[in-house]
């Protein structure tokens, strides 16, 4: 095989893989969009001609603007080193900042896009999933009671199964997913045949007539129109697994056309027979299919899901080395793969947040009305902070930013707007999702700086020290003693206290800081800073990626080789444990004080984030007034 033929077979492969992974969201919306279209608001789009033409056109153009122009097109331009996603996104965005704040104003929002993120992570495998279990009641109406309890089960077992890692059922993804669109392809054009005049549907002018003759339903509809662009953040998220030419390519010439033969051919199909709204996806095919298409359905939703619990732990383990959230347990599943992670307590707290979201609603219906506000936000936000990195760091000019901004918010606040009025019948619950994990980010944010401000206060400076250290420190025994600290330009607790009760110093002294920057991956050039103070103290820097894997004593060894060898059997660890004593104060609400204080208090040790060896460490405690 020549070098051609071995990257175009590479390029196959990663289109593949996208269309297992990327593509799994968007691609099930099928199972429920339409119908629930028409059932908006207890059916109020009369069923004719003109109405579902006019619905046909606003879902092609939805799909070409938002994913098509907006996402492929400008939003995955926006690339973090390769990474996308809100996170990606919110670093590029502040880091260019010009202002405080500006800044603020930007990881603010940013917030609200993360926690938007992880309502639509617990909405999306329930919709899903219950949607492709409800073609069971076409089998037999007996069947309706064992609609939530399969549901249940299903979810169960996916979460259930995370710990195990998804390599080795992944490859399949992609195949499985190749079959699905090719059965929305020829359902779809079955259908389409049937009744062509739906094809009349790709001229905008429909779409027009549509909001121009009935302004107020059409506007009312375009709450559950936006059903046809979930997943779409999942474009722009796992852009840095696969690249943005395979998401590209596979959207262009097969995930497009199958979707929009498919949401035809349901059109084609209810003007022939109207009795067919009630489920018209699983009604597209001979009655001999429709438990294999439910089947088939129930795998797809669950790669969908798959693939939206995967992103909540890639989002998750971003949010937690740039401080949005607490230290939490990481486990690789995966010795090839990196990106192979679970998160052992977003995966249950999801899996309960999932449930309940089944129980509560019940149907795909209910949920619908429950899926459109986050994925609105989301929408809003993204194109915010796009137009940031557009003028900051593209350097467009003002006139096609605001451009850019007038468009395309316009199209996602009339989205967002229309589906306001789904608050009280299930709209309620990304808005209840949005703020409570606002306030708890923002309260780990909060509380983390002013525990720092605090401590940094309390710690004496490396120049005072080293005279004293002159006057007082005789013993110093073989060895060395890395102390980590958060602050490199002062003396650690840990070290102090180390003095204090054993009353010796090894022969070298590491004073080691962690930081994790703004950018996935750090490379050799920029990953370690040395610098050499008296007494053989060393003052290091490790600066970390937030996609990276925290190996310190492997790292410390590498990067060090120049400096002096460190041996790994004769290094000790020293690490602070801080214990708050909570207070009143006016630096922080006394409610909020004790929710950082149970957040701090749960969060994972610092010994196995930074895969420390736990027989080598010695964790030394102090207190806080906080």
């Amino acid at each position: 095989m020549n070098k051609k033929d071995n990257q175009d077979s590479k390029f196959l492969i990663l289109c593949l893989g996208a269309l297992g992974v990327v593509f799994g969201d968007i691609g099930t919306s099928p199972l429920y969009a339409i119908k629930e279209i028409f059932a908006i608001n207890n059916n109020i789009l009369a069923l004719t001609n003109s109405n579902m033409l006019g619905i046909l056109s606003l879902i092609f153009w939805s799909l070409i603007s938002i994913v098509s122009v907006k996402y492929i097109l400008f939003i995955m331009r926006a690339n973090n080193n390769g990474e996308g996603g809100i996170m990606a996104l919110l670093s590029l965005a502040s880091r260019n900042a010009r202002t405080r704040g500006k800044k603020l104003f930007i990881i603010s929002i940013g917030m609200l896009g993360a926690a938007m993120f992880y309502a639509d992570a617990m909405i999306t495998p329930a919709i899903s999933v219950i949607s492709a279990i409800e073609g069971i009641e076409l089998i037999t109406p007996a069947f309706s009671t064992y609609i939530v309890p399969i549901t249940l089960v299903i979810i169960f077992v996916l979460f259930w199964t995370q710990s195990k890692g998804t390599g080795a059922v992944g490859f399949m993804f992609g195949p499985v997913m190749l079959v699905w669109f090719l059965i929305l392809s020829i359902l779809g054009i079955y259908n389409i045949a049937q009744e062509p005049s739906v094809l009349n549907a790709l001229n905008p002018l429909h779409a027009f007539n549509f909001f121009s003759t009935q302004f107020s339903i059409a506007f009312i509809t375009l709450g559950a129109v936006v059903l046809c662009v979930t997943g779409v953040e999942s474009l722009y998220a796992d852009m840095g697994h696969f690249g943005r030419n395979p998401i590209k390519i596979t959207w262009f010439s097969f995930v497009f056309p199958a979707l929009t033969l498919n949401y035809f051919g349901q059109g084609a199909l209810i003007l022939s027979d109207p009795s067919t709204i009630r489920n018209p996806f699983y009604l597209m095919a001979p009655e001999w299919m429709t438990l294999p298409l439910v089947i088939m359905a129930t795998i797809a939703t669950i790669i969908a899901s798959q693939a939206c619990i995967t992103g909540a732990f890639s989002v998750s383990r971003q949010a937690l080395q740039l401080g949005f959230i607490p230290r939490m347990r990481i486990d690789h599943t995966s010795e090839n793969q990196e990106g192979q992670i679970y998160l052992p307590r977003i995966n249950w707290m999801l899996m309960i947040g999932v449930m309940s979201v089944v129980v509560i609603f019940q149907s795909s219906s209910a949920l619908a009305n429950a899926y459109g506000i986050a994925i609105t936000l989301d929408m809003i936000i993204a194109t915010i902070l796009a137009g940031f990195v557009m003028h900051e760091i593209w350097k467009w000019k003002w006139k096609y930013t605001v451009t850019f901004l007038v468009i395309f918010l316009t199209i996602d606040v009339i989205f967002f707007l229309s589906n306001i009025i789904k608050v009280p019948s299930g709209g309620w619950f990304p808005l209840l999702v949005g703020i409570v994990f606002v306030f708890l980010i923002s309260t780990w944010k909060k509380g983390r700086k002013i525990l720092f401000r605090k401590t940094k206060k309390e710690t004496m400076e490396i120049d005072y020290f080293f005279k004293e250290m002159k006057k007082n420190i005789k013993t110093r025994v073989s060895g060395t003693a890395v102390f980590l600290t958060p602050n490199p330009d002062g003396v650690p607790h840990s070290l102090l206290h180390n003095l204090k009760h054993n009353k010796v110093l090894h022969k070298r002294i590491i004073l080691l800081s962690v930081k994790f920057r703004d950018y996935p991956h750090a490379n050799s050039e920029n990953i370690i800073s040395i610098k050499k103070l008296p007494n053989n103290f060393y003052k290091v820097i490790l600066n970390y990626g937030y996609k990276d894997l925290t190996k310190i004593p492997q790292d410390l060894a590498r990067y060090l080789k120049g400096t002096f060898t460190l041996d790994p059997m004769d290094t000790s660890y020293f690490v602070g444990k801080e214990s708050l004593v909570i207070r009143q104060g006016s630096d922080m609400n006394f409610f909020r004080k004790k929710i950082f204080s149970y957040q701090f208090r749960t969060s994972e040790n610092i010994t196995n984030q930074f895969n420390l060896p736990v027989n080598r460490v010695v964790e030394l405690g102090s207190k806080v007034v906080f």
